[in-house]
């Protein structure tokens, strides 16, 4: 009887354990990003009677008497699965999908998170507002050659982009041409195209290119005057194409520069490859596209499904300021809550593996979050086995009480 008034005891600890998790579970069905818990029960040590005996020659085998002493909570298991995409709306919002979390810093503490409603602080700090805690990322920056880029191999750092910040000017060097001549054009004909160019201050020039029709498939190309330059000079300033109306292969003339003396006082030298023209007898269509670009205010930033945030300028000009950061762990459910939608790394959930979203697998959504994947129809139904399992180790406690008050009565 007393093992009896144990077992319950243990069922009534157990059940409430379950319910109190059922309860947290509900109580955060509108959490963004919430992974919702169960629980999962298993027998105590039993208490051996009689043990066992193998068979005999003359006599068969007896299996052992057992009593369970009552149940216990095996584990409290958070379920990893991925919440629905709620739209927000909201550009700097992030949904992400699969096996992987944000990764956000206070100080020297790593924390890693499924919230993605984040935004930018005062400071352009990339932020949870609720905590202040810093997204982690890579920050764009000017590489070796010059050239912009992000460098997801160095080691993440916390995203910072000013709203209203700058970008200088940046001088034209290089002017690609593309399009048709026209061959049916007669010798002495002319086509002027015209392109963009900025000396280091920003300063723009409108150049104009014209090419003229000097014989049988050849083309001379001079430089027209540039308004606010000083003097202009061309070099190498041809173009010839075979009886197919493309340039040789092994052409030398299909490359040619201009040097502009710029209002800035910098020579603006400028690489002209013409080596993508043709000519057909068709209408033409020769045009220019070309580096450079005067000095521009960030204007707005949109985030990609891969983490990138791009800065649209006023200048025209859009920037990949920054990278998003993913973490992955072996073993997800092993992380420890820390509270506010936080975890942190445990003993059972390996370390971190911090890598772009698409070099991990998952995605991201840009202006949407995940909601809970609390289940509610799952979790009342938990709840209504959860209280008849309560109520029947109830009984259990209520029957061996009054087994014992039969028991202390016989004395009577």
């Amino acid at each position: 009887m007393m093992r009896s008034l144990f077992s319950g005891v243990s069922g009534l600890k157990n059940h409430q354990t379950r319910m109190d998790v059922i309860g947290n579970n509900i109580s955060n069905v509108n959490t963004t990003g919430f992974k919702s818990s169960r629980t999962t029960f298993a027998d105590q040590l039993s208490q051996t009677l009689t043990g066992a005996s193998g068979p005999t020659e003359n006599l068969g085998g007896v299996n052992a008497k057992q009593i369970g002493l009552g149940s216990s909570v095996a584990s409290i298991d958070m379920i990893f699965t991925d919440g629905s995409v709620q739209s927000t709306g909201k550009n700097t919002d992030l949904c992400l999908s699969g096996n992987g979390l944000f990764v956000v810093k206070r100080g020297d503490q790593t924390y890693y998170t499924r919230d993605g409603a984040f935004e930018f602080d005062a400071a352009g700090n990339y932020v949870l507002p609720g905590s202040g805690l810093l997204v982690q990322g890579w920050m764009g920056a000017a590489g070796a050659n010059g050239e912009w880029e992000i460098n997801t191999n160095a080691a993440t750092t916390a995203i910072t982009i000013q709203a209203g910040q700058s970008m200088p000017a940046t001088m034209t060097t290089k002017a690609t041409y593309s399009g048709n001549l026209d061959a049916e054009n007669s010798t002495g004909a002319k086509i002027t195209t015209t392109v963009t160019a900025y000396d280091s201050q920003g300063f723009k020039y409108s150049v104009p290119l014209i090419f003229e029709k000097t014989g049988t498939n050849t083309w001379s190309v001079t430089a027209g005057t540039v308004a606010g330059a000083g003097s202009v000079n061309i070099t190498g300033g041809s173009v010839s194409f075979t009886t197919v109306g493309v340039q040789p292969a092994s052409t030398t003339s299909s490359n040619a520069s201009i040097t502009i003396t710029s209002g800035a006082g910098t020579p603006l030298n400028i690489d002209l490859d013409l080596s993508s023209i043709t000519q057909f007898a068709n209408e033409s269509t020769v045009h220019a596209e070309n580096d450079g670009y005067t000095s521009g205010t960030l204007e707005s930033i949109s985030i990609d499904s891969s983490g990138i945030i791009t800065g649209v300028y006023t200048n025209g000009e859009r920037r990949q300021e920054a990278q998003v950061a993913v973490a992955q762990f072996a073993n997800s459910t092993g992380l420890t809550k820390t509270g506010n939608s936080l975890y942190q790394e445990s003993n059972n959930s390996g370390s971190a593996n911090i890598k772009t979203a698409s070099a991990l697998g998952v995605a991201i959504t840009p202006s949407a979050l995940e909601m809970s994947n609390v289940d509610v129809a799952n979790e009342f139904a938990d709840m209504i086995i959860t209280q008849r399992g309560f109520q029947s180790n109830s009984k259990i406690v209520t029957v061996g009480d009054e087994m014992l008050e039969t028991v202390i009565n016989m004395k009577r």
